[in-house]
């Protein structure tokens, strides 16, 4: 049966709440475990990015952990109130590049996000947030047994699932919980394609000033949706405390979704400039991202090489 039981991670970025949706603790990871991880980040200071791989064995056994009745239970398994009214069903052209990130958390428990194929030279990345990887300040605290399922819908994976091969994020999140965004690099499918040759790729755009119209996308674990219909919202964004913020209460589950600037709603097409990041405690309906610098394509330009 799958080890969920549902709550919200309490990110340590002031006033924020991070947007997985999780399972309650249920172990921890032993101190000197933790002492050792931080003595590695110490010593690996220098580099800018955090870098988590995952075995050719560990790959298959994700591949085989995440079935069609495991993923309709972990949805099942968190109700996060009723979808509210700025999220709104996705029912337009089917975004190929858009899908759900299953993975078992830091805690034990089965879970996921959302995240979005992009652009690049490998043809293979994936764009989410940092806290769908690991929790931030904790370098021992990683998730395990991640897949992608672009274009998911009620059940449907019509372009079948993509194994995790790594995780790029900045140190910056893995040592003081900034920096809230990832790329992942995806494994080829089972006939041997690669992720972008089936389901295309977002463009993506960094250090681009922040305004215009923002199209939101994400699979909250709210009802009647539970995760399994992508939701969006569409808002102006605005500066805030060094983030940026548009009006939009997806919730748990839609945590690293794209933000599509120029989005052409026939088409599907936008540009990538950040990710579902947080929800402010104080204005639980204003969803935060990060204004993508150079940390973000530092951590992309690492991926799309591997």
């Amino acid at each position: 049966m799958p080890k969920t039981a549902p709550s919200l991670i309490r990110c340590l970025r002031s006033r924020t709440t991070v947007l997985a949706v999780a399972g309650t603790a249920l172990a921890l990871v032993a101190p000197a475990t933790a002492t050792a991880a931080a003595g590695q980040t110490r010593a690996a200071a220098a580099d800018p990015v955090s870098v988590l791989s995952y075995t050719a064995k560990e790959r298959r056994t994700a591949l085989a952990y995440w079935t069609p009745a495991r993923v309709k239970a972990v949805g099942k398994s968190v109700d996060l109130g009723p979808t509210g009214p700025k999220a709104k069903p996705w029912r337009g052209t089917t975004l190929k590049s858009v899908g759900r990130l299953f993975f078992v958390n830091a805690s034990g428990a089965d879970t996921w996000c959302t995240a979005t194929a992009v652009k690049s030279a490998n043809r293979s990345a994936v764009m989410t947030a940092a806290h769908c990887v690991r929790r931030g300040s904790s370098p021992g605290n990683t998730n395990t047994d991640m897949v992608f399922v672009p274009a998911y819908s009620k059940g449907k994976q019509p372009y079948g699932a993509f194994a995790v091969r790594s995780a790029m994020t900045p140190r910056t999140w893995e040592t003081d919980s900034t920096d809230d965004l990832s790329t992942l690099v995806v494994d080829p499918d089972t006939k041997g394609r690669k992720l972008t040759d089936v389901v295309g790729g977002q463009a993506i755009a960094f250090n681009r000033a922040v305004g215009g119209t923002i199209s939101a996308f994400g699979y909250s674990a709210t009802r009647p949706q539970r995760g399994e219909e992508l939701l969006r919202c569409v808002g102006k964004p605005k500066k805030k405390q060094g983030l940026q913020a548009i009006s939009c209460d997806l919730t748990g589950g839609a945590s690293g979704g794209p933000w599509l600037a120029d989005f052409n709603a026939s088409t599907g097409k936008g540009v990538l400039v950040s990710v579902n990041s947080s929800l402010d405690s104080l204005t639980p309906t204003e969803m935060q991202a990060e204004i993508m610098g150079t940390p973000a394509k530092k951590v992309y330009d690492r991926a799309q090489r591997a």
